[in-house]
């Protein structure tokens, strides 16, 4: 197998574990401290918002490439076993539910909108 098939495989697992992740900070059975972590994580990972900004050269990816795996990993191994095995499933599936295209143009709508009166309000 070669390396960009290994790092494409790396990416999707890491995509699936952070939604279960996600789903995990909201589940009554993660114990609290797991529910913490894996919130924190979660949240980090999917916020536009970085620790460094991806356009300091080098630094800027190295967050992405080293602190979400990081704290992936930390997040993973506080939670049992069998619930992230289950955790992982639900979010298999849902990678695999279509995708609401309608939400996209509703929002992509609503952003047209805010730029179009902000140009006007500027000019």
């Amino acid at each position: 197998m070669s390396l960009i098939s290994q790092a494409k495989i790396w990416a999707k697992s890491l995509k699936r574990d952070i939604v279960a992740l996600w789903l995990a900070a909201r589940d009554p059975r993660v114990p609290w401290h797991a529910k913490a972590v894996a919130g924190a994580v979660a949240a980090y990972a999917l916020s536009p918002v970085d620790l460094i900004p991806d356009f300091i050269p080098v630094l800027g990816y190295l967050d992405d490439i080293i602190i979400v795996p990081l704290g992936i990993l930390l997040a993973v191994r506080l939670i049992p076993p069998p619930l992230m095995a289950e955790l992982r499933a639900q979010a298999a599936e849902r990678a695999e539910r279509p995708v609401s295209r309608t939400g996209l143009i509703f929002i992509l709508a609503v952003w047209a909108c805010c730029i179009i009166f902000l140009i006007r309000a500027l000019l």
